[in-house]
């Protein structure tokens, strides 16, 4: 198994945000070669010295390890919360076509 340049990036978006807006926006610009959005679901989290309960939409986006860098500044100037939420998880293997094809998607 080759180790792939290939990640996944994790976000959320509060109740009410225009996820397909957001979306459009970061594969637009070349930055996500597909970004999915999840049903509504209920996060509870700790913010500011208590305990929080909102409305979210889990944001998975598919790009490649030397876009993070742009995606994370984008992604922040776009969202709503003052701290997103942004994790990189890394494709350690997958199809070679659907890999292939996050990495042509995501060149400008």
């Amino acid at each position: 198994m080759e180790p792939s340049d290939v990640v996944i990036v994790l976000t959320t978006l509060p109740d009410g945000t225009d996820a397909g807006a957001f979306a459009r926006t970061l594969v637009d610009e070349h930055l996500a070669a597909c970004v999915s959005a999840s049903g509504e679901m209920r996060s509870v989290y700790r913010w500011e010295g208590g305990v929080t309960e909102d409305v979210e939409r889990q944001v998975i986006i598919k790009t490649t390890a030397s876009r993070v860098q742009d995606l994370q500044a984008r992604l922040t100037s776009l969202h709503p919360y003052s701290v997103p939420e942004f994790i990189v998880l890394t494709a350690t293997d997958g199809s070679a076509d659907y890999l292939a094809w996050v990495r042509h998607s995501v060149v400008a």
